[in-house]
């Protein structure tokens, strides 16, 4: 991972978990033990997804960076309709509160957008590779 991945991928986690953090407490608040569990879990799901998405693009865009644009849409629409078939999944369970999970895995997902958009504006990335430099001295052989 490089240096400006591994920034963004900070930028947008660590404000996430202390959405996520939020979440745990105003649900237990609102509701119990339950409702901690509920926004804890949802926080992990948001964080293993969206965080495994990022090293996943960062890979691609190392390995093959012409299809950077294709591979994004690819994971991010992975990643919603995961996203949406978990919350399916687990409306209806009955160990934590749905609702505050819903509610936790959306603010930490829209807090997760926030930050990975407003540090990727920041990281300086270069997009043109430096020429290694000659050494002095050394001519080119001539044909």
């Amino acid at each position: 991972m490089q240096s400006n991945d591994a920034r963004i991928l900070r930028g947008a986690a660590i404000p996430s978990a202390c959405a996520g953090l939020i979440g745990v407490i105003v649900g237990a608040a609102v509701a119990g033990a339950e409702g901690a569990l509920g926004a804890g879990l949802g926080t992990v799901v948001v964080l293993a997804f969206f965080g495994a998405g990022l090293l996943a693009l960062s890979r691609i865009g190392r390995r093959w960076p012409e299809l950077l644009l294709g591979a994004g849409f690819l994971v991010y629409t992975t990643q919603i309709l995961v996203m949406l078939l978990l919350l399916a999944l687990l409306r209806d369970a009955t160990f934590m509160d749905g609702r505050v999970f819903g509610f936790t895995v959306l603010g930490a997902l829209l807090v997760w957008l926030a930050a990975q958009a407003w540090t990727s504006t920041r990281v300086k990335t270069l997009y043109v590779e430096p020429a290694e430099p000659q050494k002095a001295g050394r001519t080119e052989p001539r044909a």
